[in-house]
């Protein structure tokens, strides 16, 4: 039996490994090299070109990469399911398929804009400054200069996709397209346009997505406001954290089951500082425990009193501009100021005329726009949307949109939504 070695067997080159993994120095010299090679190119094995046997086998493997953010770096999530697709890239290009794996990237319209709107604010310049055309085109600009650190990256890491098949999704070839198929969904009746109340940002001057919602604690205030009957025989005295809106009202709330305000369902009160008369309606919406028990109702500037306007077929007047201020549709006092000026002015004058019951700190949450910071305002506008249940009309000979085994219609399963806006992605569901 023989003895053990009295020292440990030298391994060459053991001493000069790091004793962690740096793959800085591969990344930058095998990724560059696979690509100058040409592996990942389209076809059989990298040549560029199909086999055919391999075609008439039915061995054709394509897959497109999801396009990330052209204004992003790669994430986790990126490499997750980049991981995947190359593996699964990798193994149809080893056991002989012809192969494809698409690449590109996402124009992030409002991500994008936010940029470069702030490169002109260096300026002294807004996008209204350039028109749309000179705005389009700096935004190209933008992308040809700093757009491709997601790209770098995926190089970096020898993501075996085929470069030459790169696409933006701003590219004329895309647009097109992206045109055609939305004229095509119009016309089988799967999108149509309307009126629907969404997040507004006021300096994007564009609809944002829930997502793109924050809600934000916040210290604001409780105003309690006496709106007097229309015959004169008395007052009630209304709850609101937004008085600026009341310029907008189309009625006030109480509940069916609150015997306080039974006697009064179904008179008119007079809108204080605009005349209007508006109802008193009933609808177990309201919490008679909140407040005074009395919630003023102003559908085209409230998620929850849309609703409570579609119910009870309630007018809906929108008195804010698209940048929030007030609008022809509120008196002249107050047109032309901003909402949260024409709050204080609004205040103020209630105060004067003695209806400014009382004032109280509240906290409540408050809707912040992640990208810019600004308080979103909901906002009745017009927007595209999607019947979420209404079946595709399709062509004789073509196979189903819905994949196999989804019931009839476009929605998800469980999903209760008739309706979902387009204009930007997922903006908010219409029930």
């Amino acid at each position: 039996m023989s003895e053990a070695p009295s020292s440990p067997i030298h391994q060459a080159g053991l001493a000069s490994l790091s004793k962690s993994f740096e793959p800085t120095a591969l990344e930058a010299h095998w990724g560059p090299e696979w690509e100058k090679r040409g592996y990942a190119k389209a076809g059989f094995r990298g040549t560029g070109a199909p086999d055919m046997a391999a075609h008439q086998a039915g061995h054709d493997f394509s897959i497109q990469l999801p396009p990330p953010n052209v204004t992003g770096t790669l994430h986790m999530g990126h490499a997750f399911n980049q991981t995947i697709m190359d593996s699964l890239t990798r193994y149809h290009r080893m056991k002989g398929f012809n192969t494809l794996w698409v690449p590109g990237t996402d124009h992030a319209g409002i991500a994008t804009q936010i940029v470069v709107e702030r490169q002109l604010q260096g300026e002294g310049k807004t996008r209204y400054d350039l028109g749309r055309k000179n705005f389009v085109s700096r935004v190209w600009d933008w992308k040809q200069e700093s757009g491709n650190t997601i790209t770098s990256q995926m190089r970096r890491m020898g993501a075996s996709v085929d470069w030459s098949h790169e696409y933006f999704t701003m590219d004329d070839k895309l647009s097109k397209v992206v045109t055609e198929t939305f004229v095509k969904l119009y016309q089988q009746g799967l999108i149509y346009r309307g009126k629907r109340l969404v997040n507004w940002d006021p300096v994007l001057k564009s609809a944002v997505s829930d997502l793109e919602v924050e809600s934000t604690e916040s210290e604001g205030h409780m105003w309690h406001i006496r709106y007097p009957l229309a015959d004169g025989s008395a007052s009630i005295v209304v709850a609101t954290t937004r008085p600026e809106t009341m310029l907008g009202d189309t009625a006030v709330m109480v509940h069916p089951e609150d015997d306080r305000y039974a006697a009064i369902i179904g008179k008119q009160v007079k809108l204080p500082l605009t005349g209007r008369l508006v109802p008193v309606i009933a609808d177990v919406h309201v919490d008679k425990d909140f407040g005074t028990g009395v919630v003023k109702v102003t559908p085209a500037h409230d998620f929850n009193d849309y609703q409570v306007g579609l119910r009870h077929s309630l007018p809906m007047i929108t008195v804010f501009t698209l940048d929030a201020k007030v609008n022809e549709e509120g008196p002249a006092a107050y047109q032309g100021l901003d909402r949260f000026e024409a709050r204080k002015r609004i205040v103020a004058d209630l105060d004067a005329l003695g209806l400014l019951v009382e004032t109280k700190k509240h906290k409540l949450m408050l809707p912040i726009c992640a990208r810019t910071g600004q308080v979103v305002e909901p906002m009745l506008t017009d927007q595209w949307f999607v019947a979420m249940n209404k079946a595709p009309t399709l062509g004789t000979g073509v196979s189903s949109l819905p994949p196999e085994g989804a019931q009839p219609g476009l929605g998800r399963p469980g999903a209760a939504a008739e309706a979902t806006a387009l204009t930007r992605a997922a903006l908010r569901k219409s029930n």
